[in-house]
This record gives C-alpha cells, sequence and structure tokens, in this order.
C-alpha cells in the first residue's frame, strides 16, 4: 500500500478536523462501495470461469457423467455437482 501525505492532497481544516480523531497514525481510507470492482471482471477470470461452468452444464446435459466431467475438469464431484445443479447460465 502505497501512503501519501494528507498535506500534499487535503485542505487544512480537513486536517485540523482528522486530528481531533487521530495523530501521527497510518489512517486507511476505503473506496466508496460504487468503486468496488467484482471478483476477476479486471483480469478476465470471471468470464473464463463462467465460460468453463457453461461448457460442463452443456457437456452433462449432453449426457457426461458427473464423474467424467469431475476426472476431465480435475474438479470435485461437489463442484460438478454445484455447477450443472445451479441455475447460473
Amino acid at each position: 500500500m502505497k501512503y501519501i501525505n494528507a498535506k500534499k492532497i487535503l485542505p487544512e481544516e480537513l486536517i485540523l478536523e482528522i486530528q481531533k480523531y487521530v495523530q501521527g497514525e497510518a489512517l486507511y481510507i476505503p473506496k466508496q462501495e460504487k468503486e468496488y470492482k467484482n471478483w476477476g471482471s479486471l483480469s478476465g477470470g470471471r468470464q473464463l470461469l463462467d465460460q468453463r461452468n457453461a461448457a460442463i452444464r452443456n457437456a452433462f446435459m449432453s449426457k457426461s457423467s458427473i464423474e467424467q466431467l469431475s476426472k476431465e475438469y480435475f474438479l470435485s464431484i461437489d463442484t460438478i455437482k454445484r455447477i450443472v445443479y445451479s441455475h447460473n447460465e
């Protein structure tokens, strides 16, 4: 985490107000909730998992067994069941 000196970016009156609560400590200011990104949305990981899960569902509907899919995708039987029986498309 990169630290920034508050004097470089905040107005003096705001610094004085913050100092009423904390002085000389590192203070973390979180992003607003609307700024958060869903897991994998930036790296593309979520999209890859969604594609894999869709392929697993399609294979299951095409009569592949859960055991076969577990071996093919190197996932546990419980994970395959969770994917094929979920209602996410």
